[in-house]
């Protein structure tokens, strides 16, 4: 069977009909996301966040690790860090560990996470969503929100590579937007840190985002985070979506449906009086001749109720006797 290859009309609306479906199965739409059929929003959350975890080796030396994660598009570059100690493209996690000393501060290692990285020795992403409240877990029976398990690192070590995976809890905070006291990523990865609004901490002070572990898990290593946010709360879709203002009303879609049709009418009015008469000029439009006396007519009927509203008016001259 010779299969017949798609021309790049259907190709583009093949294309745009499933982008859609694509983009949810891939968890790269954040502004629809769906969990056991409730409907979540987290596009506000977007862009580069990071979260910092210290451990201190004796007042010595410290190792610092900053995990930057965008949970709705692959992560921008690093400016301040050469190109070979970055990340690569379609990592939606990055781990960069420094150890400081009061001489020093070096890189000691740079690994993604999680994102779409089969094409750089890594695995696909595969974003898995659920409800906390359906989880098999126990312990996230009483939670209201929703976690995330992304896949695809990977972090080369004596020669071996291990897998990585993220998982993040976002966890309904109605208090917070999940910006609060976020820490300014000391690496720059895109333009949205520097837009991203600077929100105040919540009452006790802590940041939104949270490191909670990174620990080996039988044969692969797992970073999870906590995120608390009135995005994760199972009615801020429907909040959300009552405060997006409204579409088009009635009477700007009938002007559009009645213009469309008027055009499409005197295009096809047109083409058929050029092909059965070979008409040209006013000739070819349909009912060429009254919208060529359009602006007569309109002048005459604009006259017309000019004089009915003015009355008939007083006349001059003698009366018969």
């Amino acid at each position: 069977m010779r299969v017949l290859p798609c021309r790049p009309l259907e190709a583009t609306i093949i294309s745009t009909l499933l982008l859609p479906f694509l983009a949810t199965a891939q968890g790269l739409d954040c502004e629809h996301l769906r969990a056991d059929k409730i409907g979540f929003n987290l596009k506000k959350l977007g862009g580069a966040h990071s979260v910092v975890h210290n451990v201190d080796h004796g007042g010595i030396s410290t190792t610092n690790t900053t995990y930057t994660l965008d949970i709705c598009r692959p992560l921008g570059k690093v400016k301040s860090i050469p190109a070979e100690k970055q990340c690569p493209n379609g990592s939606r996690v990055c781990a960069i560990t420094r150890t400081i000393t009061t001489e020093h501060d070096d890189i000691e290692a740079v690994f993604p996470i999680a994102g779409e990285l089969k094409n750089v020795g890594g695995k696909a992403m595969d974003a898995k969503w659920e409800r906390l409240k359906t989880s098999s877990a126990n312990a996230d029976i009483q939670k209201e929100g929703l976690r995330v398990v992304m896949n695809g690192g990977f972090k080369t070590e004596d020669g071996k590579k291990r897998s990585q995976k993220a998982i993040i809890e976002f966890v309904c905070d109605k208090s917070r937007t999940g910006l609060e006291n976020l820490p300014k990523p000391e690496d720059e990865y895109d333009e949205v840190n520097k837009k991203r609004e600077e929100e105040k901490a919540g009452d006790d002070g802590t940041p939104s985002l949270t490191f909670v572990s990174y620990a080996a898990e039988d044969t692969l290593d797992v970073l999870r985070l906590d995120w608390k946010t009135q995005y994760a709360c199972e009615d801020s879709k429907e909040q959300q979506d009552q405060e997006r203002p409204r579409g088009w009303g009635f009477f700007t879609w009938f002007i559009i449906v009645a213009f469309l049709g008027i055009a499409a009418y005197l295009i096809f009015g047109s083409w058929l009086n050029y092909n059965r008469y070979g008409a040209r000029g006013w000739d070819l439009l349909p009912h060429g001749d009254t919208i060529r006396d359009a602006p007569y007519l309109a002048k005459d009927f604009v006259r017309r109720v000019v004089n009915t509203v003015q009355g008939p008016g007083s006349r001059g001259g003698y009366a018969a006797v």
